[in-house]
């Protein structure tokens, strides 16, 4: 467990693995921490990678700068590639999902010089997901809470109501049964609760990755095809992203591959730790 310093601010990162093995970035999701990569860490470290799995800015124990400017898509980007220089090598292979494969997309998309390979669990290429938000009634409706995170301070408040009984029904209902046990849910509230700037819950912090894509949303660069190696994994059973979108993404890959899960849902790597473990470990290669 580390602090590292990177585009003014401090991320915490959790490090595993062997110091000069090929570096592996995991990057979470919204509402997860570190602790989203639990069952892949280990696996990683043992394989001979050099594992970093941050924290990202606003969440957990990371700083939480305060506002909106300090969590746009760019600045989330250069968090990363910060993260690449501290670990003292020029790329690294990058794996995210939700918010994390968002950030991990646009990172290939603007820094392929830094990346080695791309692995994305559950979030499509952003031109496809903006495609699909635009033409698809379908995933507009199951976007629904991104639009009502804009709403100023009103989901952090209701988010914390009942010991955050909202969130934590919302990681229950939306995957398999027993994927999220009574003491995961506890480490999860620990953490959307540590105080941020203003001494509000990390929750506004959090949120705030949403309100700066849409309030501040980055363009497109017109070279948006990704050129390394590319997994794109995908839990069929997703309650928030249509499998629609997976393959239009890898078809915007140089060399991509797409592997579905039919039985998982938008949280595959807890419900099919040892499958995606083994795929990660054969997509990355020899450590």
């Amino acid at each position: 467990m580390a602090f590292v310093d990177t585009n003014q601010v401090r991320l915490h990162v959790v490090e595993a693995g062997p110091a000069d093995g090929p570096l592996v970035i995991l990057l979470h999701g919204f509402p997860e921490f570190w602790y989203g990569w639990r069952a892949q860490i280990d696996a990683l470290a043992a394989a001979g990678y050099r594992v970093w799995a941050p924290d990202g800015r606003g969440y957990n124990l990371s700083d939480k700068p305060a506002g909106l400017s300090p969590y746009t898509i760019d600045k989330l980007v250069a968090d990363v590639v910060g993260l690449i220089a501290a670990a003292g090598v020029e790329k690294a292979t990058v794996v995210g999902h939700d918010w994390g494969a968002i950030v991990a997309w646009w990172l290939a998309i603007t820094h392929p010089d830094r990346l080695e390979r791309l692995v994305c669990l559950n979030v499509p290429h952003p031109a496809v997901m903006s495609r699909f938000l635009r033409r698809s009634p379908r995933q507009l409706l199951r976007s629904w809470y991104a639009v009502f995170f804009q709403v100023p301070r009103l989901p952090e408040w209701l988010s914390r109501l009942g010991n955050w009984w909202s969130l934590t029904r919302t990681l229950r209902r939306s995957s398999r049964p027993g994927t999220f046990t009574e003491a995961d849910l506890a480490t999860y509230r620990a953490a959307w609760a540590h105080p941020g700037p203003t001494g509000a819950p990390a929750l506004r912090t959090m949120v705030n990755w949403y309100r700066a894509y849409a309030q501040r949303g980055p363009t497109l660069p017109a070279r948006h095809r990704i050129t390394m190696p590319t997994l794109l994994i995908w839990g069929v059973r997703d309650a928030f992203l249509v499998r629609d979108m997976a393959q239009p993404s890898i078809d915007l890959c140089d060399r991509g591959r797409l592997v579905f899960f039919e039985n998982a849902t938008h949280w595959v790597q807890h419900e099919e730790a040892d499958a995606v473990n083994r795929l990660l470990i054969d997509f990355i290669g020899p450590a």
